[in-house]
């Protein structure tokens, strides 16, 4: 069962989500925050594997929550996944900088939501298509030409193909079709990358791998 936690100043918005999260089996509501500092409040008392977090809320902000649950070592088991009617860039990037595991607009489907909160309590990120499109803008942007990092000696032919496949927003499940093995020792090799270069999680390496050139934009 993945333990959710809706964060969101609108009352309706909350019960909307719990009632769509009622309708999925492995799916458990087991609170409701107002704000950045009651959801950082909860997810310290009630251990959920994701928090659903709005961006604007009144007090301390969901970027800031962000924050605060991915540096907190006792917290850093939690995925955040920003769920906003906003979609600045400003805000994107501060988000997966700051490790949130998704990024979703609230127009996204019912389905789509509860598959995004299974892919990121397994690991996983999850962008939007439209969120998707504004980070390869970013990051095609970025001036060139583009150094490749020193720490990608340490990795193997095979985890720099993982690598670069992480940076084309492959799950393990694709990594693993692409490269024809399993999806368990794809996320084995995700493991071992995210170790061996210090990352903080998938989307670090994702940047890291669009930076370095093992991506073409």
């Amino acid at each position: 069962m993945i333990r959710v936690l809706i964060a969101d100043d609108q009352d309706l918005v909350r019960a909307g989500l719990r009632s769509l999260l009622a309708n999925a089996e492995d799916i458990e509501v087991v609170g409701e925050a107002i704000n950045g500092k009651d959801a950082v409040a909860q997810v310290r008392s009630q251990h959920p594997e994701v928090v659903l977090m709005d961006i604007r809320m009144p007090g301390s902000d969901g970027i800031e929550a962000t924050r605060r649950i991915r540096a907190d070592e006792e917290l850093h088991s939690t995925a955040v996944l920003i769920l906003t009617t906003f979609d600045d860039d400003a805000d994107i990037l501060d988000a997966i900088r700051l490790g949130a595991a998704g990024y979703l607009l609230k127009d996204t489907s019912a389905d789509a939501l509860r598959d995004a909160i299974r892919t990121v309590a397994a690991g996983d990120s999850v962008l939007s298509p439209a969120i998707t499109r504004r980070i390869m803008a970013h990051l095609a942007s970025l001036p060139e030409p583009r150094a490749r990092d020193g720490r990608l000696e340490e990795l193997t032919e095979r985890e720099l193909e993982v690598l670069a496949r992480i940076g084309r927003g492959e799950n393990n499940e694709e990594i693993g079709q692409s490269l024809h093995i399993s999806t368990a020792t794809a996320r084995t090799y995700v493991s071992r990358i995210l170790g061996k270069l210090h990352a903080r999680d998938r989307t670090e390496l994702a940047i890291l791998a669009h930076r370095s050139g093992l991506v073409e934009d």
